[in-house]
């Protein structure tokens, strides 16, 4: 017999992974586990336990203690009472323990992996060779952080307590993604493992205790779901970092509402994996088994819409059924299966009946001829072909190893079919051409995006969403910064509560008024839908003139108006900065007379100051617009990633009460800077600057549409413009009130919120009034995984 016959008839024999020393580990601990507070093991206060399970045989492994509220509160005191100490340790100090916790994970790395791929059900090799080094990688990347903190985030500050909620599908690494950056930058925390996989987060622990981490700067409490309200609702929590599925992502933004509490959600997806017809097809293949068969399918950037050109989906068809033949199904440890177990009942019978309301909608099923265990949770790999882009299984987030195939036939449907979805978390790209791959990586609405490869994971590389996926980001210089705020806006004073006088409403043709302005839509000036307007009275309470009152209509056609404006994020930096710095012209030689108008409401001195640093504003981000670039990272891998600063895309502004103009420029700018279109809600206090602005913009080649403004009263535009779900984000300043409603009503399609918390923000200081601060809000990050080399 041949070596080509040898090979082709070979048959893998089992190749067990030995659990001796983890199944040890528990029974030292009489397979028993409390909560860790406070540097010590402590029973849960209400005395209840649950068990963990073993997915693969539906064995008990351990117990574990149900937290309550009572728990979560001790756990709060403990981390705030270690804030201080921990926040005034030197950054060398933190960075050493970060250095420790790193060496500690790498010298119990296969006890690691081993009580993870119980506990989970993934195959050894995954927990092994990708999860347990990436949490070393991680502990490691965050201890250079630590170290270089002052220098490079000065006048930062941590968030202070932060809660942290992780899900099953990566225990241990989704614990380092969100604990390393947190400790780096002087924060505490108290962490939630998910319910069914607790394990190696107390792990952790005992790893925490082993360096002589200080107590009370790491808590870890288990429980249910209602464990993760309790943290959530804190009211000593400064911080909620949360990974998990959309729907509760949502729940949590509403429940933190109404709180100062910063937000980063890591949500669900439905990535799209796209292979056009000049791919390497069998490295395609290879991409595909990694992109949705890795971890089950349970993975929230699993590619589980693949997107085949047509011209090669039969020939590519076949190749995906071969290789899914040659899958290897089976018990987790052993070193030889590729496709593990399912993390639970309710899991598995989710995917079951989605896969069969997929057939009943149309699709077709293929699984392969593959021997399944005798006894625990399993699901074939599954092949849905012919799925229709919009059926359920082409939608809805599936968390399975169950792939829906679909065609297209140029570039362009590509994009458009990748776009089709809610969500935006990642996506995957294949083509020998550079030019196609990275013209389509451009366009798709996605946080990541591999080009012919997937499911790469750096701690340098930011990881997060776009849309319904969340938003924030975990690893890299942008990660780092969702655990930190500006000393200044942490110190900022609670802005008084406005109440704007309410005056009789007019009619827009009352004869008799001496200025009224129209609302400005699309390049062009345009009447209220309501047909009313309302008095604008000065200091003295003379009357001013008359502004619109917008209502939903108008925002709806203000909306409209700012999509067809999303060219203006295609141009490029250098002409997005010629057209501000062409604004900062056409003000100052209109200086006198809006300086003139500008303070008959806010008086002369106030109204010369705001003309004044507006256009300095102005020639300000004109500079910055073509100097606030992404960067290249070089991870440990045969690739580069490109983070590429992309613009939110259309953005709600309510702006401030007192500063008319300068704080209409403030938070305009840098949105247009960044590309953005914005529907903008001007002052109550003087409107009437709308027409001067508009006269500004339209002697400037500012393109229609690019910015929209709708005059009126604050609260109820906010209401529309917060539940609007094709806006991509909203900023709001204003009082407490204002600024809860922003994020209470952004819940519909999980918008970008940015408020200013209710704090009162000095738009005269550039320091609190531009730069930096803004436009990091003003983008979000995609991260272009690119191959190089042999």
């Amino acid at each position: 017999m041949s070596v080509t016959e040898k090979f082709a008839t070979m048959e893998y024999g089992p190749a067990p992974e030995d659990p001796k020393e983890s199944l040890q580990w528990l029974d030292r601990r009489n397979r028993r586990f409390g909560h860790f507070i406070g540097g010590s093991w402590q029973p849960p206060r209400e005395g209840r336990y649950f068990d963990t399970v073993d997915p693969s045989t539906g064995e008990k492994i351990a117990e574990v203690a149900q937290g309550s509220a009572a728990d979560v509160g001790a756990a709060v005191k403990s981390a705030r009472g270690a804030l201080r100490a921990w926040q005034g340790l030197s950054p060398h100090s933190r960075a050493r323990f970060l250095y420790a916790l790193a060496r500690q994970v790498q010298k119990h790395s296969r006890r690691l992996a081993v009580l993870e791929t119980i506990d989970n059900g993934k195959p050894i090799r995954e927990s092994r060779d990708i999860d347990i080094p990436l949490v070393a990688r991680h502990f490691y990347y965050h201890a250079g952080w630590a170290q270089l903190l002052e220098r490079e985030f000065p006048d930062h500050q941590a968030c202070g307590v932060v809660g942290q909620i992780i899900p099953w599908n990566f225990p241990l690494l989704m614990l380092a993604w969100k604990i390393a950056p947190a400790l780096a930058t002087g924060n505490t925390v108290v962490l939630k493992p998910a319910e069914y996989t607790p394990l190696t987060a107390l792990a952790f622990a005992e790893i925490c205790e082993e360096v002589g981490l200080p107590k009370g700067v790491v808590n870890i409490v288990t429980g249910d779901g209602s464990t993760g309200e309790a943290l959530v609702s804190h009211a000593d929590i400064d911080k909620i970092a949360f990974t998990g599925s959309t729907e509760v992502g949502r729940a949590i933004r509403r429940a933190t509402s109404a709180s100062h509490k910063k937000l980063s959600l890591e949500l669900g997806g439905k990535s799209p994996f796209v292979i056009f017809q000049d791919a390497d097809l069998d490295s395609a293949v290879e991409g595909l088994v990694d992109g949705i068969w890795f971890n089950q399918g349970q993975v929230c950037c699993a590619g589980s819409r693949l997107l085949i050109q047509e011209s090669i989906a039969e020939k590519l068809t076949r190749k995906l059924q071969m290789r899914m033949s040659t899958l290897r199904i089976g018990a987790p440890l052993d070193k030889a299966i590729d496709i593990g177990a399912i993390i639970a009942r309710v899991q598995l019978d989710r995917i079951e009946r989605l896969v069969k309301q997929g057939v009943e909608e149309g699709a077709t099923c293929w699984q392969p001829e593959v021997v399944m265990p005798s006894r625990g949770l399993y699901y074939k790999p599954t092949l849905l072909s012919n799925v229709h882009p919009s059926s359920l299984v082409a939608q809805e987030e599936i968390f399975g190893p169950v792939l829906a195939a679909m065609t297209f036939r140029t570039p362009k449907e590509a994009v458009e079919l990748a776009n089709n979805t809610v969500y935006g978390l990642a996506s995957s790209v294949w083509s020998e051409s550079v030019n196609v791959a990275l013209q389509t990586a451009a366009q798709i609405k996605a946080g990541v995006v591999w080009v012919n490869s997937t499911n790469l994971f750096d701690a340098a590389c930011g990881f997060g969403g776009y849309r319904e996926s969340g938003f924030g980001r975990e690893g890299g210089r942008e990660g780092l910064r969702e655990y930190l705020e500006p000393v200044w806006f942490r110190k900022a004073p609670a802005l008084p509560k406005v109440r704007t006088k309410r005056t009789e409403e007019a009619e827009v043709a009352n004869p008799g008024i001496d200025r009224t302005v129209k609302l400005y839509i699309g390049g062009k000036q345009a009447r209220p839908d309501s047909g009313y307007s309302l008095e604008v009275r000065g200091r003295n309470g003379k009357l001013l003139g008359e502004s619109p009152i917008g209502n939903r209509k108008d925002i709806r056609n203000a909306v409209e108006a700012a999509r067809k404006a999303e060219s203006w994020a295609k141009t490029t930096a250098h002409n997005r900065a010629q057209v501000l710095y062409y604004m900062a012209e056409n003000l100052s030689q209109r200086a006198a007379e809006i300086t003139s108008r500008l303070s008959s409401a806010v008086g002369k001195r106030q109204a010369s100051e705001e003309v004044q640093l507006g256009i300095e504003r102005l020639f300000s981000y004109a500079a910055w617009a073509d100097k606030f670039d992404g960067a290249v990272h070089n991870p440990p891998f045969r690739n580069i990633a490109i983070a590429m600063n992309e613009a939110l895309g259309a953005v709600g502004v309510v702006c401030p009460t007192e500063a008319p103009l300068l704080g209409f420029l403030s938070l305009v700018l840098p949105l247009i800077t960044a590309g953005n279109a914005v529907v903008a809600v001007p002052s109550e206090k003087y409107p009437l600057i709308t027409g001067d602005l508009y006269q500004v913009f339209e002697t400037s080649d500012l393109p229609g549409g690019v910015v929209n403004i709708v005059p009126g009263r604050a609260s109820e535009l906010l209401k529309v413009l917060a539940e609007h779900d094709d806006l991509d984000a909203v900023w709001c300043y204003g009082d407490s009130e204002l600024c809860t409603s922003a994020k209470a009503l952004s819940t519909g399609n999980l918008k970008q919120v940015w408020t200013n918390e209710g704090r009162e923000i000095d738009f005269f200081d550039a320091n609190q009034g531009e730069g930096p601060f803004y436009l990091e809000h003003a983008y979000q990050v995609k991260n272009i995984w690119v191959p190089y080399g042999e």
